[in-house]
């Protein structure tokens, strides 16, 4: 009886093993047939999957016989649901399957500030692109302003400016924040005196992608983008309804509330932005004056899209921020009467038009207008003092564009006004100012080979103060193989003098000297980088993307403020300043583990009559690492720490060493719901616990350089609703 009881058990083993398939199959490029390293085979119902390998051959085995859901999904592409039911038969076999490009998906890694039909692969322009989920996990950290998504770049450094307004400005390669060009939309919307307090009133919510293009940019968009430029490009309506909300609250009492909604049909579309975001005075330092001051700020963009029919569109609309901030002495601004209290109030009202028009005039050829219209007024008010002024500025273009298989030609004609009255500041020096800059520029990207690509590019300005400026570009791709490009590039620049910079905004203005355009001249500068570019799946679960850059920047006859005894004045000395370096960018992937190791090294110097000096406020060597864990769409988590350098400082001494660290996490409940909590700076790194940010009474404080934070551990979470 035993034996024929082991007899059936075998039999019936062995049919179940026999029952046991493998599915095999090659997954490939719809466009290309070229195999897709990494893509993920997964049956559902079986809980069984594995990736593609270096030729897109996937294997899963232990498929029992019957019907099952199989589910092949790749970042960029759309997601492929199919069943099968095994065992496979004879003309199913050998399984090919091709995937079709997510247009979606790709969209969102689309340059735009290149002016480029191309994508970001395929521009001899190096180009860094924040976008997607990426955007939204930094977005989480700051989702006031736009600090944090910069700041955590390599080759970008955000410099707090103010001690108690806690404004910043946005430095690129070392070299100061005048010469970077902040855009939005590719309009030049904070410019001169409306650069003051930009970084720290614009909200992240609304962004599509942040787009940095770092060395000369001058080319396409003339003066003022000679350390490169940060392009902030808004999303825009799709046919699918979105409604956002975002709640957030922090330790240090700050409150931000922000709400989008986008739509669009056959002809229309809208997109609506609106955020409230509120600061309470905070000293974690508890000397008497506030690390992050008191404000109340409300913005409001709406916007309209028309599509008049397939090859003509247009979209306009506005842009309003107004904000009141107040920091300093910590009882006074919490409303305490205080006799001869140090106080710096901000108010301010800016109020920007947006319009675009593009009109497609064949399959390969495009007009598109550009415009816009920027009001700003800002008082500051300091004790004993107070400066205010309203600056009217505009932006108009025409550009036509030519593109085939082998050739894109831009061409265009854009002009700039710029008008500053003051309205109060110090007696006998009236920074008022008025100019008109008229470009004219073409490029042109030339596919000469299956490997080579060469970009050129030249725009000559006439400035209604300083002239003319010739400016020539270019910049050679090589890509020997699909992993691996090389990219070459340089040109000039230049940045005409102005008042408005981050050393003047120090001073709140006070006693700065108006320029002389008779004695000064414009700031031009030379630069060049090359970098390389490579893509490595060194297995089937391990992938290395990897990017090195070395730079260099030099401008000559800086202006820079000096001080004079009783009053500054910007002064232009024989000599020049330059910064060099490199940035090195690794991601390493291994199924849901993410890490980011970033290292910068900026050297930046000033050299005259013979003598060497290093720049102030420039950390020589920085390190970023970030460790993700995420299972996409349902949770990630992650760990942060970056490295900065000694500085120096502008008094001569030298700032000390430091590191910060973060630890962020986001949790989705179900379609339309997440909820996100960060602990940023959760060691506590702050000036004021290992050196001094200023001497002598709280009440009449003079103030160092700010190279550290100075808010220190800050706790912030909330949710996000997507309806």
């Amino acid at each position: 009886m035993l034996k024929y009881i082991l007899g059936t058990l075998l039999f019936l083993s062995s049919q179940n093993a026999y029952s046991q398939n493998t599915f095999k199959a090659t997954i490939l490029d719809e466009e290309t047939a070229e195999p897709i390293v990494g893509a993920s085979v997964y049956f559902s119902n079986l809980e069984k999957g594995e990736v593609t390998d270096v030729n897109g051959n996937v294997s899963v085995t232990g498929i029992p016989d019957g019907k099952h859901q199989l589910q092949i999904s790749y970042v960029g592409y759309e997601t492929i649901k199919k069943s099968y039911s095994f065992p496979l038969t004879d003309d199913l076999l050998p399984l090919s399957i091709s995937m079709h490009h997510d247009h979606e998906e790709m969209e969102e890694v689309t340059v735009t500030s290149t002016r480029s039909s191309r994508t970001i692969e395929d521009i001899p322009t190096r180009v860094e692109v924040i976008a997607g989920e990426e955007l939204a996990e930094k977005g989480n950290m700051k989702p006031g302003d736009i600090r944090m998504l910069l700041n955590e770049s390599t080759g970008i450094q955000t410099q707090q400016t103010s001690a108690t307004s806690y404004n910043s400005s946005i430095r690129i390669q070392g070299l100061d924040g005048k010469y970077t060009q902040l855009m939005r939309d590719g309009l030049p919307l904070y410019s001169g005196f409306s650069g003051g307090l930009s970084l720290m009133q614009i909200a992240p919510l609304d962004l599509k992608q942040v787009e940095v293009i770092k060395g000369s940019s001058s080319t396409l968009y003339g003066g003022g983008a000679i350390a490169g430029l940060v392009n902030l490009i808004t999303k825009e309506p799709d046919y699918e309804k979105e409604l956002s909300f975002m709640f957030n609250g922090t330790s240090a009492l700050g409150l931000d509330a922000s709400s989008f909604y986008s739509k669009r049909n056959d002809k229309i579309g809208t997109t609506i932005f609106a955020s409230y975001n509120k600061g309470t005075a905070y000293d974690p330092a508890n000397i008497g004056l506030t690390a992050i001051p008191k404000f109340d700020r409300f913005t409001l963009n709406p916007r309209l899209f028309l599509y008049f029919n397939e090859e003509t569109e247009m979209n306009l609309g506005v842009n309003v921020v107004t904000e009141d901030r107040l920091g300093g002495n910590m009882d006074f601004v919490n409303g305490e009467d205080v006799t001869d209290a140090y106080f710096e109030n901000n108010e301010t009202d800016r109020l920007s038009s947006q319009l675009n028009f593009t009109h497609q005039t064949d399959e390969n050829s495009q007009i598109e207008i550009k415009n816009s219209i920027n009001f700003y007024d800002r008082t500051i008010e300091v004790p004993d003092f107070t400066f205010s002024g309203r600056q009217i500025s505009s932006f108009s273009e025409v550009n036509y564009s030519n593109f085939n298989e082998i050739s894109e030609w831009v061409t265009g004609v854009n002009l700039w006004t710029d008008q500053f009255n003051q309205v109060e500041g110090s007696p006998n020096q009236e920074l008022d100012f008025e100019n008109n800059t008229l470009g004219v520029f073409a490029q042109n990207i030339w596919n000469m080979t299956e490997i080579w690509t060469l970009e050129t590019g030249f725009r000559v300005d006439y400035h209604s103060e300083y002239g003319f400026f010739p400016l020539p570009r270019l910049s050679l791709m090589f890509e020997p193989q699909e992993e691996l490009t090389f990219r070459l590039g340089g040109g000039l620049g230049y940045k005409t003098p102005t008042v408005f910079s981050e050393d003047a905004e120090k001073r709140q203005f006070r006693n700065i000297q108006p320029i002389n355009t008779n004695l000064t001249d414009a700031e031009r500068s030379l630069g060049a980088n090359f970098d390389i570019n490579y893509k490595k799946s060194v297995t089937d679960e391990l992938t290395l993307s990897s990017n090195v850059l070395f730079f260099y920047t030099q401008i000559e006859n800086p202006l820079m403020l000096r001080n004079l005894g009783s009053t500054f004045e910007f002064q232009q000395f024989d000599g020049y300043i330059d910064t060099k370096g490199a940035e090195v960018n690794m991601k390493w992937s291994y199924y849901d583990f993410k890490l980011f190791v970033g290292y910068t090294y900026s050297d930046v110097n000033t050299y005259s009559n013979g003598d060497k000096t290093t720049f102030p406020l420039v950390a020589k060597n920085r390190l970023n690492n970030v460790l993700m864990y995420e299972k996409h769409g349902n949770f990630w988590v992650g760990l942060e720490a970056y490295y900065f350098s000694p500085q120096k400082l502008n008094d001569g001494a030298t700032g000390q060493a430091y590191w910060i660290t973060g630890l962020m996490t986001e949790k989705t409940i179900g379609d339309h719901f997440s909820v996100f909590l960060n602990f940023e700076n959760f060691l506590d790194t702050r000036q004021t616990a290992f050196d001094t940010i200023v001497t002598g009474d709280i009440n009449d404080p003079e103030f160092r350089d700010i190279y550290a934070p100075v808010d220190g551990f800050v706790i912030n979470g909330g949710v996000k609703i997507k309806l």
